[in-house]
């Protein structure tokens, strides 16, 4: 009987010894490697995904992801919290930058969690609830604040321009998305929902992957689906770019507002169906 003389197969570990023996030289190499031990399936998508994102974030600054001032959504001190807490409900985030439009100022963070109190204790002070408010420049690394909101137990800080003034917002959650992609909360859509959820008479939830077929039975639209199969697709053309959540646009009787979106991809969208006499091109806010 002759024996098999082809060489054995080398192990899971020589092959990655292989890929790490060559020294990558610049990030354009690292990369290029990195590709190739995904090729080579020593390692997933999922996986060299992320580590790019690593990469990536090593080099963004915080102007370049933050939602900016005029999206931002306020709590002003001045108002009752019978005024304001419909609206805390109605928008669903946990923390909320508080204002005092009399001094146009930043005063503290408010938890959607210490409002309990506020129903518990008849006499309690929002004033005494808030949390202290961090600063931080449009300028500042990404890795940096990551490590800064690790170590301080923060998870939102306010974003100051040159001379000081508030620039925008950033949170925990918008920096690991340029890690990890998307990262779903309890408000998110879940698997097993439907892709368009109604909101209100006018206003819908939409996934990003929703067939326009689909979109247009529902919402009595008639977009066409020859140059795009979903409305992520038709959406991002009409912005031109990728979309960061809070920009809007409008067109064709609907105003799609990002909902969720990262640095790879469109993920949902509100939809809102505009009164006749608003149907007519708008722009992008």
């Amino acid at each position: 009987m002759e024996s098999d003389s082809s060489p054995p197969k080398p192990s899971l570990l020589e092959r990655i010894s292989h890929w790490l023996m060559r020294e990558p030289e610049d990030r354009e190499q690292l990369i290029e490697l990195l590709h190739g031990a995904y090729e080579n399936s020593l390692m997933d998508a999922d996986a060299l995904a992320m580590i790019e994102g690593v990469l990536q974030v090593s080099e963004m600054r915080v102007g370049e992801i933050m939602i900016p001032r005029a999206q931002m959504e306020f709590v002003d001190i001045n108002d009752a919290p019978d005024v304001f807490i419909p609206y805390v409900i109605e928008t669903a985030h946990s923390r909320f930058p508080v204002i005092d439009k009399n001094r146009d100022d930043v005063i503290g963070i408010l938890l959607a969690k210490d409002l309990l109190r506020h129903y518990a204790e008849s006499d309690s002070d929002i004033r005494g609830m808030l949390r202290p408010a961090v600063f931080i420049p449009e300028s500042k690394r990404l890795n940096v604040l990551l490590k800064e909101f690790r170590s301080n137990r923060n998870h939102i800080a306010i974003v100051v321009d040159e001379y000081g003034g508030v620039a925008g917002l950033v949170t925990i959650e918008d920096v690991l998305e340029q890690i990890v992609g998307d990262i779903e909360d309890e408000y998110d859509f879940d698997e097993t929902e439907d892709y368009i959820i109604r909101e209100k008479e006018d206003t819908f939830r939409v996934k990003a992957g929703t067939e326009i077929g689909d979109f247009n039975q529902v919402l009595g639209a008639h977009f066409s689906d020859e140059e795009f199969d979903t409305v992520g697709g038709l959406v991002v053309s009409r912005f031109g770019h990728l979309p960061k959540r809070g920009e809007s646009v409008s067109f064709d009787g609907f105003q799609f507002s990002i909902l969720r979106a990262d640095s790879r991809r469109l993920h949902a969208v509100r939809v809102t169906r505009l009164p006749a006499e608003e149907h007519t091109q708008l722009p992008l806010v």
